[in-house]
């Protein structure tokens, strides 16, 4: 019979025993020694069902595929951009996953992106070699004008975003600020000045209270004490999962833009509602 010896967001160090017997199996930040599961660095325990794992409290971002990341155009290039992504490892945006735009060879491509630009992209592939490909094609990634960016650890993200983006939607909402946070670690916040500087505050005082339990109505009791308003029935928009920011775009995939064009992954299309592939299942069911 197996038992569990911590608790959800203990803090453990290397080589502190956390669970005996076979019930429970390691995870990212653990081992296991004989019938024993052991403790591989500092940080907060998370106990998912029979998975024990440990979060850490400080480190650098690796970069993964399918983050959404906010990075700093480093220098243009012939066949792309270099971009910075907060890591020991940059990027490459491709000029094929930059824009759906037809872009004609020998083009000043500090048109779309430049040095010193902010984007907000995703992490398309990451190869053995730490080869990291970016893509702008998809619901809110674009290029951040004006605000303030701060960073913060990486491995607090999920604190700030919260369940379902609560966390960060709860601060936006009341401070009336637009916030995008990038999985590397860097976070984007746009508002009026007074309001700007305390959502920098209230994302600041997150981080440094990640592993506090109850940090929701810390958060909430903070917001009210210096007079914003907390709306409890805000619900956290399409984008919270990844980041924050009110980018009007449509669940499955589609993005509408002002002369009624749709486009599905990057594909331009007009008129018909229709997917691609809706219509080759329509023509397989013909047959």
């Amino acid at each position: 019979m197996g038992e569990l010896l911590v608790q959800d967001k203990n803090i453990v160090v290397p080589g502190e025993e956390l669970a005996t017997g076979m019930d429970y199996l390691p995870g990212a930040g653990t081992f296991r020694d004989g019938e024993r599961i052991v403790a591989g660095r500092l940080g907060l325990t998370s106990v998912q069902g029979r998975a024990v794992k440990i979060i850490p409290l400080a480190g650098k971002y690796l970069p993964k595929k399918n983050d959404i990341i906010i990075g700093t155009v480093t220098d243009v290039l012939l066949n792309g951009w270099r971009v910075d992504t907060n890591s020991a490892y940059t990027a490459m945006l491709t000029l094929k996953d930059a824009t759906a735009e037809f872009i004609n060879k020998g083009d000043d491509l500090t048109r779309y992106y430049s040095f010193g630009d902010l984007i907000v992209s995703k992490i398309v592939q990451v190869t053995s070699q730490n080869l990291i490909d970016l893509s702008m094609k998809g619901p809110g990634l674009k290029k951040l004008h004006g605000g303030r960016v701060i960073r913060v650890n990486p491995h607090k993200v999920p604190r700030i975003i919260g369940k379902q983006g609560s966390m960060v939607s709860m601060v936006k909402n009341a401070t009336g600020c637009r916030i995008v946070v990038g999985q590397n670690g860097v976070v984007w916040i746009q508002g009026e000045p007074k309001d700007e500087t305390f959502a920098v505050k209230t994302v600041e005082m997150i981080e440094e209270q990640a592993h506090i339990s109850g940090l929701t109505e810390k958060v909430k009791s903070f917001l009210e004490e210096n007079g914003y308003t907390v709306n409890p029935d805000a619900r956290p928009d399409e984008t919270d999962g990844y980041y924050s920011d009110p980018e009007r775009h449509h669940g499955d995939g589609e993005r509408r833009y002002p002369d009624g064009e749709r486009r599905y992954g990057g594909e331009r299309r007009f008129g018909s509602d229709r997917r691609p592939r809706d219509r080759d299942q329509e023509r397989r069911s013909r047959r």
